[in-house]
């Protein structure tokens, strides 16, 4: 992809209005619900995103530019549970925060840097282009994965229009 990092700084920035809009106009209840077990409800999905706008973009894009190699990131590790429980309030403002902060990071990181490579503790060489690439992969398949949740309850109800919505329904999608 040309222009990588003016487009990933595009996608980037926009994250947190989506959040923010979802959760405005979106009953608690449902950015609770969580859709089936072993999924993740709207809210666990922004928990996820924030533990790594605050846990794994960041010390990434550090340990590139510092030509240093990082651990793999496991999201149910209790250290990277630290923030608890909070509501999605508290929890897009955070975001925001942390995602004005590293998008700094990222507009200092300039094109020759994406050849960049380092260890990845379960994936092994990996480059700054490929992290960059997952970033905002990452941002956006949760942000869908919240919606996807949100969206259940809608399609259970629907009676005989659910067969329109096979590609989205957690129950028949397994």
């Amino acid at each position: 992809m040309e222009n990588l990092l003016s487009v990933a700084r595009s996608v980037l920035s926009g994250t947190p209005a989506r959040w923010q809009s979802l959760i405005e106009t979106t009953p608690t209840e449902l950015l609770n619900r969580q859709p089936e077990p072993q999924e993740w409800s709207a809210n666990e999905c922004l928990k996820h995103l924030l533990d790594t706008e605050r846990y794994v973009f960041p010390v990434r894009i550090k340990a590139f530019l510092a030509g240093q190699n990082f651990p793999a990131f496991n999201p149910d590790a209790t250290e990277n549970k630290a923030i608890g429980a909070l509501n999605a309030n508290k929890m897009i403002a955070e975001f925001t925060k942390l995602r004005l902060a590293n998008l700094k990071l990222l507009e200092a990181t300039k094109p020759d840097d994406l050849k960049r490579t380092a260890i990845h503790g379960q994936l092994g060489k990996v480059t700054l282009s490929d992290m960059v690439h997952e970033w905002v992969g990452h941002d956006l398949m949760h942000t869908v994965q919240a919606e996807r949740a949100i969206l259940q309850p809608f399609i259970l109800g629907c009676g005989p229009w659910r067969q329109y919505f096979k590609d989205h329904d957690v129950a028949l999608s397994k």
